[in-house]
């Protein structure tokens, strides 16, 4: 009896292990640079729609009322028919801007306002709770029938199963959900772990259905006789669902909704995306997997009502428990844990991510308790807010099940979530469309559609489990009729759920268009509505900036949120753009800002990251109004020039922005001049070289012939050098315009590597230079332009042959793979390079040799151009310490196809 009690249990703990593993498994692929979130994965992952009010609650409701639960699934499978509209969008605006969740997703929208996102986070805390609630349950009363054989609904705290296992998803959550401190970095391991549990119920869906249909009976066809014969067939007809056309419409539109804008579909479907080009398959896909899911729901649910099963929502466990099926039970139970577990887990992650970073974050930031100032690390923080909040969100939905659990049905859970999820869909998809949608009327339609939702949802739930009466749901507070939950101003043509979803729609979108059309729009908010209704051409824009910011004090800031790492790629990708290094402390541009609060709101979401920027501007402080609203001129002076020019204080800004932009053109027209002069000054040093030694041989026919070779050979040398720095201009000339032609191919890496160094070896053997190579696989193949890659390769030797001894000089060549890219590194035992020359020798015309010893061979332009071209196919080029002791340039490049000779090809 002990044994059977604790089997369950342990089978779980097991399952939960096995899920341990493999989430563990996908965590450690991507530490090692490989990417296992391919279509497929994100097409099942996206399957976390499908929880156990699916599972369980489909045949349920099915029993009930035959085909009510299909509407569910129509409205999934309309928004992945329309997802190049909508769910595409929604991407590129999520990537573009950095976005972490549901909540930073309508806060950036409407202004960067921390006001809307705790409302937003509040909606989606509360419209949670009950779909974790009927996870919990689910688990708690299919542990206790396989046990037991009964159902306990609320048994004591102490023994409530599903008590541990929240708290062990809790865990698993947090282990595989917060690791770091960057809210948009893609769970790998979740995600995969999320797709494996999708499969897992599919498997158990079908393999219950053909059990049901092929075992207990003889198939479709006397399964179908026995229900006519029973007078089930009503439940194939429409009559029978007890539903009208609009409440289909109604009940489809809340599921497409809810599909789209649940915070655990927003998290797979948007922050965990790899690829927008997954939506492609997924957009056929996902409705097929449904499809799937759905085939057997109907004759499970005729085979429960033959078969007399007391609990609808438990059909399918019962009856292979019923007949002996132990072992399809317990994949049942598996396949409903599956179905629990992977919708805890990412709907806590989104939500732990809305918590810190829509109300605990900016909370702190405006009492002080969290300063930009201080020095401690505020990542450890924010990790901890996060990992408390899934503690706590995981509990409350347990609390929501002890409170409620026994008076609801799955499908009723589902619902409650479905339909506050819902809410979100009018102020997301009429603010990606319609730029005059501001965030006054989408905090009152959010206010009124969540209102609506409480008053004829929530309250009528807590109503049926005893907290109230119950003649408020029949003749309405205070006996007025017109205020009943369930007929609203004596509506009563549809059902108590398409009642509440047609009123909470309907005000949600007439607060959030007549609130818009009555309330005043900041600058900010035009700005981020042209933002995202024109994400596709204003994705990169730059947005004017006012006040001033160190460059010191927004680098410092930038470490201890994000970490000094990507710090310094940033500032790195900055200096590059500029083509300068920064100075710490000169004044941060409007593009730099911009990137550095970008990067925070990965971090902290977007109205923590404007208020963390804002704070550090001069004369703003934390907290004020002014920091939260701070305006956005380049859209303005685009799209209300005449506006502005009513406001000489606004013009004012503008010209001083305009003063800056013509200092910057001025920079660019010396630095025109400085490259003119190089170029000069380089042509000119060999002309005048060969135009002595020409004269000299001509002005002196009585010179010796060794004498007049030596002359004509420091005329080819040098006409050769004149040659190269020609070449080397035209190219970096082609590179820039955009003018270069590049072939792109699949080149053997090795074989290019061999060929550059036939090209070296004169230069080798004259310097006497020891070089080995370690080149790998043959077949390792680069995506480049053959040409393109051999200069390169030439470059980066001949330049490491110039740098070290002669005659006891080593240089080493090594190919590595690393995941789907491969990493060529040219080593050598020169002197190296410093760390604070290692961006400015991939300069025009600078050599190393300027600042070390005497002036090297070339022109000063092959690193830059080596650079350009590794660039240009989608790898890096950098410089650093060397195992031999000097210096290692490390060129990235991505992986092709193997590579095959013409040789091998003949042969």
């Amino acid at each position: 009896m002990i044994g059977q009690m604790l089997f369950v249990p342990l089978l779980a703990l097991v399952y939960l292990a096995c899920l341990f593993m493999i989430a563990a498994y996908g965590d450690r692929a991507a530490r090692l640079g490989r990417r296992l979130g391919g279509p497929w994965i994100y097409t099942l992952s996206l399957g976390v729609y499908c929880t156990t009010a699916s599972y369980y609650g489909g045949v349920g409701i099915a029993m009930e009322a035959g085909l009510a639960f299909l509407p569910i699934y129509l409205g999934p499978v309309i928004a992945m028919f329309l997802s190049p509209l909508v769910l595409y969008k929604m991407l590129r605006i999520a990537k573009a801007y950095h976005i972490t969740s549901i909540a930073d997703f309508l806060a950036a929208r409407y202004g960067k306002r921390s006001k809307l996102g705790i409302l937003v986070s509040c909606i989606a805390l509360i419209g949670v709770a009950p779909a974790i609630a009927v996870q919990l349950k689910s688990i708690a009363v299919s542990i206790n029938l396989l046990r037991s054989g009964s159902v306990h609904d609320a048994p004591a705290l102490a023994n409530d199963t599903a008590l541990y296992v929240a708290l062990g998803l809790a865990a698993f959550t947090i282990l595989f959900g917060t690791r770091q401190v960057d809210a948009t970095e893609r769970h790998q391991g979740m995600v995969l772990a999320v797709a494996f549990e999708s499969a897992v119920k599919l498997v158990v869906m079908l393999a219950v259905g053909g059990y049901v249909v092929f075992w207990l009976y003889a198939g479709p066809a006397d399964l179908s006789a026995r229900a006519e014969a029973a007078g089930l067939d009503r439940l194939l007809t429409f009559d029978g669902t007890g539903m009208s056309g609009t409440d289909w419409l109604l009940m489809a539109l809340v599921g497409g909704l809810g599909f789209l804008f649940l915070p655990r579909q927003f998290q797979v479907a948007v922050v965990e995306n790899q690829d927008p080009g997954h939506l492609t398959r997924a957009s056929w896909a996902l409705p097929a997997y449904l499809l799937l899911f759905l085939l057997f729901v109907l004759p499970i649910a005729v085979a429960g009502i033959l078969q007399e099963v007391p609990v609808p929502d438990l059909t399918i466990l019962q009856l292979p428990i019923d007949h002996g099926a132990y072992a399809l039970a317990v994949a049942v139970f598996l396949g409903g844990l599956s179905a629990a577990a992977a919708m805890v887990v990412v709907e806590t992650i989104a939500l732990a991510t809305i918590v810190s970073n829509d109300l605990v974050l900016p909370f702190l930031l405006r009492t002080g308790w969290l300063s930009v100032a201080a020095s401690a690390d505020p990542s450890r923080l924010v990790l901890l807010i996060r990992r408390l909040a899934i503690v706590l969100i995981v509990l409350g939905g347990y609390l929501f099940f002890r409170l409620v659990g026994a008076h609801l049905t799955f499908i009723e859970f589902g619902m409650l979530s479905l339909l506050a999820a819902a809410q979100f869909g009018p102020p997301i998809l009429i603010g990606m469309y319609w730029r005059d949608a501001n965030w006054i009327g989408a905090m009152i339609g959010l206010c009124l559609g969540f209102a609506v939702w409480c008053y004829t949802l929530l309250l009528p739930a807590f109503v049926t489990a005893g907290f109230g009466g119950e003649e408020l749901l029949a003749r309405g507070p205070f006996g007025i009729d017109l205020l009943s939950p369930h007929s609203l101003l004596g509506f009563r043509a549809l059902t108590p759920t398409g009642h509440a979803i047609f009123w909470s729609l309907l005000l949600n979108v007439l607060g959030l268009v007549l609130g818009s059309l009555l309330g005043h729009a900041t600058g900010l908010d035009r700005t981020q509505a042209e933002m995202f209704v024109d994400v596709w051409s204003r994705a990169d824009a730059t947005r004017m900036w006012r006040g001033e910011v160190r460059i010191r004090d927004l680098r410092d800031m930038l470490q201890r949120f994000i970490g000094p790492e990507r710090t310094a790629e940033l500032f790195a990708a900055d200096a590059r753009r500029l083509g300068v290094r920064l100075p710490l402390e000169g004044r941060a541009d409007a593009r730099l800002v911009q990137t550095a609060e970008r990067q925070l709101a990965r971090a902290v979401g977007s109205a923590s990251a404007r208020a963390l920027i804002g704070s550090m501007v001069k004369s703003e402080s934390i907290g004020s109004r002014n920091v939260m609203e701070i305006l956005d001129e380049t859209s303005q002076l685009i799209r209300y020039s005449r506006e502005l020019e009513r406001k000489s204080s606004e013009l004012e800004r503008a010209t001083q922005e305009l003063r800056e932009a013509n200092r910057r053109l001025r920079e660019v027209d010396r630095m025109k001049d400085d490259f003119m002069a190089t170029v000069s000054h380089e042509l000119r040093t060999p002309l005048t070289s060969i135009r002595a030694f020409s004269e000299i041989v001509r002005d002196n026919p009585e010179l010796t012939e060794e004498e007049r070779e030596n002359f004509l050979g420091v005329v080819t040398r040098e006409t050769e050098r004149l040659t190269r720095l020609i070449n080397d201009i035209l190219d970096l000339s082609k590179i820039e315009s955009g003018r270069m032609q590049w072939r792109s191919a699949a080149v053997s890496l090795a074989t290019a590597v061999r060929d550059a160094v036939d090209s070296v070896t004169p230069l080798l053997d004259e310097r006497k230079v020891n070089l080995t190579l370690d080149l790998g696989r043959h077949d390792l193949a680069v995506q480049a332009d053959p040409d393109r890659l051999e200069q390169v390769l030439i470059n980066l030797i001949s330049n490491a042959c110039k740098f070290v001894a002669v005659g006891k000089g080593r240089i080493q060549v090594v190919i590595v793979e690393t995941g789907d890219q491969v990493e060529l590194r040219v080593e050598d035992d020169g002197p190296g390079v410093p760390p604070g020359e290692r961006e400015a020798i991939f300069g025009k015309f600078i050599q190393l040799g300027d600042r070390l010893t005497a002036k090297p061979e070339g022109t000063g332009l092959g690193l830059s151009i080596s650079r350009q071209i590794v660039e240009a196919f989608g790898g890096t080029l950098r410089v650093e310490t060397s195992r031999l002791g000097g210096a290692a340039f490390v060129a990235t490049l991505k992986a092709a196809k193997p590579a095959v000779d013409a040789a091998d090809a003949a042969e």
